[in-house]
């Protein structure tokens, strides 16, 4: 499908009288939810492509590849927190991106290879729903669609590279991608934060969805790490520390941390709760998930053969991606509550320095090691902070 038949099936999907723009806070809708599941194969198959390839040059095309599929879902959360895209014309075009995003997922393990321009068209055409319809479905509310408007030009340019770069291969692939994706990631911060209209309870729970999803990788990535046949001791051992690190990264997130942060953006107005959407969700929330990836591609491998040592990648995403989860906390309580969670910086410090362990000892005592970090800081959090930890959960269940 060439570039300006893509454009015209987009236009002609939004052409008819749009759904009402979103007004209220609402919650998220089935359709949403059915809409991420093409998002988890998405995230799945980067995994799987870690997976297949754990080296230096595999983790740069993981991370490339989850920055890009990352900020795609993103702009289509943020078009779902303005417009009800659930009846008439919308409904049928945000299907459509579905299957867009359908084709550029089962191109993942290949997006660099053989696939490349397979994945970079359905992804070109991904953006450019989005684009056609955010722009037509908000043309009721000046001040959106003025922003939508000035923010489409560093979209398109930047899907629009990710197409040319499917005709190299080698560094100047991966340095197009770079560039289309820092210029994607740098529009919303040229177009700034006024102008946007928030619902604060849909962008909460959008968010703590995602982050449940990518969770649910890091188990399924235990299950098909596990080895065929007669499951050892050592493999229920490594299951069962594997599902307690997977659990201390929900605790960690969904105990507190994301109640004060809803709050938070419930209390922020304006211009305020607009750049609170942006920083603390679409921009810091993909270091959370890059996170739980490498975590899950760390599990995968240690299930595996948890007797012997994680080859040099696993074992850093193992030890790695739970300090960049933790390294992403730190940085949200910053950017919401303007203060420093030092028990966080400790245990991102720790997991850090047992890189050098993972690289020599067995996977399941490198995985012990790492579960032990995780479930002390929560303990330590718990006891230290119990009382105000209590307000905060009184105060939400009432």
């Amino acid at each position: 499908m060439s570039t300006s038949e893509a454009t015209a099936a987009a236009e002609a999907l939004a052409d008819a009288e749009l759904t009402a723009p979103v007004d209220t806070d609402h919650a998220v809708t089935a359709l949403e939810l059915f809409f991420d599941l093409v998002f988890v194969l998405a995230i799945t198959q980067v995994t799987a492509l870690l997976a297949a390839d754990p080296t230096g040059h595999g983790l740069i095309r993981a991370v490339l590849l989850l920055a890009l599929l990352w900020w795609g879902w993103t702009g289509y959360a943020w078009l779902t927190n303005a417009v009800d895209v659930d009846e008439g014309p919308v409904r049928i075009a945000y299907l459509a991106a579905m299957a867009a995003m359908l084709v550029a997922a089962l191109a993942v393990p290949t997006a660099f290879t053989t696939n490349e321009f397979a994945f970079a068209a359905a992804y070109f055409v991904f953006r450019l729903l989005h684009l056609v319809v955010y722009e037509r479905a908000t043309r009721e509310m000046p001040d959106v669609n003025r922003v939508v408007r000035r923010l489409g030009p560093t979209l398109m340019i930047s899907a629009t590279l990710i197409v040319v770069a499917s005709l190299f291969d080698g560094p100047a692939q991966l340095a197009i991608w770079a560039v289309a994706i820092a210029i994607d990631y740098g529009g919303p911060l040229i177009v700034g934060s006024d102008g946007w209209q928030v619902s604060p309870g849909h962008f909460v729970e959008r968010h703590g969805l995602i982050v449940i999803i990518a969770l649910g990788e890091s188990i399924v990535a235990i299950g098909s790490g596990a080895p065929h046949g007669t499951i050892s001791v050592r493999v229920i051992l490594a299951a069962v520390l594997g599902i307690a690190a997977v659990g201390a990264l929900w605790w960690l997130y969904f105990d507190v941390v994301a109640v004060v942060a809803g709050r938070r953006m419930r209390e922020a107005t304006g211009a305020a709760r607009n750049a609170m959407a942006r920083d603390s969700y679409s921009y810091l929330h993909l270091p959370m998930v890059t996170g739980i990836v490498l975590l899950a591609l760390g599990l995968k491998k240690a299930l595996l053969h948890p007797e012997l040592t994680l080859k040099p990648v696993p074992a850093i995403a193992l030890c790695g991606g739970v300090a960049l989860y933790l390294l992403a906390h730190i940085a949200f309580r910053l950017r919401n509550v303007h203060s420093l969670n030092r028990q966080r910086v400790v245990a991102t410090i720790v997991c850090l320095a047992l890189i050098p362990l993972a690289l020599q000892a067995s996977a399941l005592v490198s995985l012990a090691s790492v579960s032990a970090v995780l479930v002390a800081l929560i303990a330590y959090e718990a006891i230290r902070f119990r009382e105000a930890r209590a307000r905060v959960r009184a105060a939400t269940a009432g």
